[in-house]
């Protein structure tokens, strides 16, 4: 072949190579760029698994035209392996296949065939074998496949496993999360905002005002109310949507711990720091830092967060290093953190910084509106999570649901449908059951007077009877399956975190005497 056409065969080959990733759609365009130069009337594609024992037809192509039935793969021995990569290992171009592998390529027997090792960049990684045209001779000039011709079907090979492995790794994590949704009893792994366009329109208009930008937000709201949902959609909204949402508890860590969750720490900056570990804020580069329950912040914490805010860098616990991150933060609290800065609680000059955007939540009892679409959607849930037939809520469920203060707000409702869906044993919902488990009288918990301080005192003696009412339930218990935290259907982490800030201890619930 004149060096001109090999150069213009080399270039056709890799283009074709390069256009198609599966060898499906490649192979029949690379036997009919190679046929004019060579006699070459079919070919067939090798994989050698050397670690599985395997080998397999890929592709077979004869007259231009892949051919359709199934290829079942080869089990090898040991020895067989051996002996194949000793012949792969010799990288020459032989006139017959190695005789273990006959039956792979028995629709080209009685052909006359050239077989060559293909390589990957360590190891062997399979063969390609060529069958002559019909009437036509391999000549010896053939059996010197060039360097180039070997390297170009060996991408071609590589490329279509690479694209394999992606493809098997793509439906493992796709039978993961539905697994995972199964679980929790969703449809998909974002939470549905309910009410968007009721209740909630003015806080979603002010969610989408936001979300393109890269303010701080600080979203405002009682318990349960679903901050975090939206704090989801602002970061979906953003231009930082492809990037991290990592959530972080900031009332559910110790102060001891709080800087090396956030910023990381370096092996053997304390006792028991047998690793270096990176922080919440190197795990958010790129993306979205949602800080709940952020009032519960140390001052010490509060002082380090203010400088990551401002520069943008930090250095880990015990570390040298300056570290330089991009992040979004979006904060969340129930607490009334003006009131707090006013008494000098929480930083002033930190709460400039996170209160650039805030966003009101209103609670559940003030979106009566909400409560038959949120009813049917919890309901929806409980039927999948629980493995129950779904019961649709009736007229009276709807009639006892409206008549509830919800105290817990959204997350309660989840937990008081899914309750009701368990004690009707899939018959119906037991709403009034499910009320009547360490359920509160229907009373109106707004505030009487018009000042901030007064909203949040009755919100947390709301909040106080309310866990009072769930250990005296659970008789002290505050974890575990039959614990007050499955009740109120939070962390046991958040609860205890609660009890604190409330003055409660689990203990003066606790049965007395054995009895």
């Amino acid at each position: 072949m004149a060096s001109a056409q090999a150069s213009s065969l080399q270039l056709d080959l890799w283009r074709e190579v390069g256009r198609h990733m599966e060898l499906k759609s490649s192979a029949p365009e690379l036997l009919s760029l190679l046929s004019p130069h060579m006699p070459v009337g079919a070919l067939s594609l090798i994989h050698l698994d050397r670690k599985a024992g395997i080998a397999e037809v890929v592709v077979q192509v004869e007259r231009g035209r892949v051919r359709g039935e199934a290829h079942e793969p080869m089990h090898l021995k040991e020895s067989e392996c051996a002996s194949l990569l000793r012949w792969c290992a010799r990288r020459e171009t032989h006139r017959s296949l190695p005789a273990v592998l006959a039956p792979l390529i028995k629709v080209f027997t009685g052909q006359e065939l050239l077989a060559a090792p293909l390589h990957g960049d360590k190891a062997p990684i399979g063969l390609v074998v060529f069958a002559v045209m019909p009437e036509k001779r391999f000549v010896e000039a053939d059996l010197k496949l060039s360097t180039m011709l070997l390297e170009i079907f060996s991408a071609a090979l590589d490329n279509h496993l690479r694209l394999r492995e992606l493809g098997t790794l793509r439906d493992t994590a796709e039978a993961d999360r539905q697994s995972l949704l199964a679980r929790l009893g969703r449809d998909a792994l974002e939470d549905e905002i309910i009410g968007s366009s009721r209740g909630l329109q003015p806080v979603m208009q002010r969610v989408g005002l936001v979300a393109s930008s890269d303010a701080s937000v600080l979203i405002l709201g009682e318990t349960g109310s679903g901050k975090e949902v939206v704090a989801r959609a602002i970061h979906a909204g953003s231009g930082r949507a492809s990037g991290p949402f990592i959530r972080v508890n900031c009332g559910a860590i110790s102060p001891e711990l709080i800087d090396s969750e956030l910023f990381g720490h370096e092996k053997g900056s304390f006792t028991g720091a047998v690793a270096a570990r990176r922080g919440w804020f190197e795990r958010a580069d790129g993306g979205t830092l949602f800080l709940d329950e952020v009032a519960e912040l140390p001052p010490s914490a509060q002082v380090r967060l203010l400088r990551v805010l401002q520069d943008g860098r930090f250095h880990r616990v015990g570390g040298e290093q300056e570290i330089e991150v991009d992040v979004r933060i979006v904060a969340a609290t129930h607490r009334d953190m003006a009131a707090m800065v006013q008494h000098r609680q929480f930083r002033e000059d930190l709460w400039y910084r996170i209160a650039v955007f805030p966003i009101i939540l209103p609670p559940l009892r003030e979106r009566q509106g909400d409560i038959p679409e949120l009813a049917l959607h919890f309901a929806r849930r409980a039927s999948r999570r629980l493995g129950l037939p779904f019961c649709e809520p009736t007229t009276q469920d709807i009639a006892l649901l409206r008549g509830y203060s919800w105290p817990g707000n959204v997350r309660e409702m989840s937990s008081v449908l899914e309750r009701a869906a368990i004690l009707g044993q899939g018959e119906r919902l037991a709403i009034a059951a499910a009320l009547g488990v360490g359920a509160m009288p229907a009373t109106d918990v707004r505030p009487t007077g018009s000042g901030t301080s007064s909203a949040v005192a009755t919100l947390d003696q709301a909040m106080r009877d309310h866990i009072q009412a769930a250990l005296m339930r659970t008789r002290g218990r505050v974890s575990g399956e039959h614990g007050a935290a499955v009740l109120l259907g939070i962390n046991p982490n958040t609860l205890q975190a609660r009890m604190r800030k409330l003055g409660l201890t689990a203990r003066e619930f606790r049965p007395r005497n054995g009895k």
